[in-house]
């Protein structure tokens, strides 16, 4: 018979390894964002992914998925699950969001823009969104309905500076020509400018009432413009019209030109025929030359020879132009100082200030032959809105012979 050991009655039999239960779904769930939060998305992938083993069609399952992707940058696979979220639940506005950052960030501006209308259309009133949709709208080239959302984001009294970052990134740079000469490049991305401006002036001492009138249509591209204008002219008891095209083009490096045809068909008032042609080279270290001939068929021809000389100062813009007027009976020379303060540093809105003097010297006069004259003027120019803006002016000037003429005169500007 085989012995038999007892053990000890003081010594317990040995315990079983206790079994941890199961990790709850919230714990899960918190546990993949929290590895999403802290850096670890492709974590946060393998748990969400376990997750919609059991529960296929969980919208914030899906949800977090898609945003995990997207910090991995995995585009395609976001959008599946953002997809499947808002399907799930088209009421889910920050999914709709979400897919709309996605559409932004890969360069489908469109996609994102029919995204944004289905998130105003939930909430008509949420200014944040106009913002984003102007960016969309922004990206796709579409600058008109991105302006109309940003006046929209400010109606509803949306973020100041968000409206106005968004508002800076749509204009253009301001380059030398935009400066020298206001309206001749694409405004903000606009294609299209139109302008009806007109000025009244009191000629003494005869006491009489000139006034002129234009309207211009100018069309935009990359590399430069063109306007066809109307003009009509009063004088004298009398009034003359004529049309004119006047043209902008970037030429070489630093260089621009400016070229410009006129005719008036009854040649009362205004030469039969005009034309001139201006080059500007920029010269390093914010200055410019130019060189212009304007040429003007009356009775007689004139011939107009310029040389100007300016200076880029940040927002300031300087400009000194010496000019010689040809005509086969006289002889005139004129200087024209000219300052301007782009003072919202957009190259829309400023305040200008002119001076110049002239000489004449015509040896047909019964009254010595030489006059002298000096002219003074102001303009104010500014944009209310980027389509719309306005300028006020006022000048006076008067001659050694004693003339004198004070006008004022006064544009409006809308952009499409």
């Amino acid at each position: 018979m085989l012995p038999v050991f007892y053990a000890p009655v003081d010594q317990a039999p040995p315990a079983q390894a206790a079994v941890a239960p199961a990790a709850s779904y919230e714990q899960q769930f918190e546990q993949a964002r929290n590895a999403a939060n802290n850096g670890q998305p492709a974590m946060a992938v393998e748990i969400y992914t376990r997750l919609l083993a059991a529960s296929p069609n969980n919208v914030d399952v899906l949800y977090g998925r898609g945003l995990a992707y997207s910090r991995m940058q995995q585009w395609e696979s976001a959008e599946k699950d953002m997809l499947a979220a808002a399907n799930a639940a088209p009421a889910y506005t920050d999914v709709w969001s979400s897919l709309a950052d996605i559409y932004m960030w890969t360069d489908r501006p469109a996609k994102a823009i029919a995204v944004y209308d289905r998130l105003i259309a939930q909430k008509p009133t949420d200014a944040a969104l106009y913002v984003a949709r102007a960016k969309a709208y922004r990206d796709a080239s579409q600058p008109g309905p991105a302006w109309a959302d940003l006046d929209k984001a400010a109606e509803l009294n949306g973020d100041r500076q968000a409206i106005t970052d968004v508002r800076d990134s749509m204009q253009p740079k301001i380059t030398a020509l935009a400066l020298a000469a206001p309206g001749a490049v694409a405004p903000a991305g606009f294609d299209w400018q139109a302008s009806l401006s007109g000025s009244a002036t009191r000629v003494d001492p005869r006491d009489q009432r000139w006034a002129d009138q234009t309207f211009a249509v100018r069309r935009y591209w990359a590399r430069g413009s063109l306007a066809f204008e109307t003009l009509r002219v009063h004088r004298f008891d009398d009034h003359d019209v004529a049309w004119a095209l006047d043209g902008y083009a970037n030429l070489w490096s630093g260089a621009y030109a400016n070229v410009r045809y006129q005719q008036a068909p009854q040649q009362r008032l205004f030469p039969h025929r005009s034309w001139r042609a201006e080059v500007y080279q920029s010269v390093g270290g914010g200055w410019e030359l130019s060189a212009s001939n304007d040429t003007m068929l009356f009775a007689s021809r004139v011939d107009i020879y310029g040389l100007g000389i300016a200076k880029y100062i940040g927002n300031y813009y300087l400009l000194l132009r010496h000019t010689n007027v040809l005509t086969a009976t006289s002889h005139g020379t004129g200087d024209r100082l000219l300052g301007r303060y782009y003072y919202r540093g957009d190259g829309d809105s400023y305040v200008e200030l002119a001076r110049s003097r002239g000489r004449s010297d015509d040896t047909l006069s019964l009254v010595g032959g030489r006059t002298h004259s000096g002219a003074t003027g102001i303009n104010w120019v500014h944009y209310v809105t980027p389509r719309w803006g306005f300028k006020l002016g006022a000048s006076y000037s008067r001659e050694s012979t004693g003339g004198k003429e004070k006008g004022v005169s006064a544009a409006l500007y809308r952009r499409w």
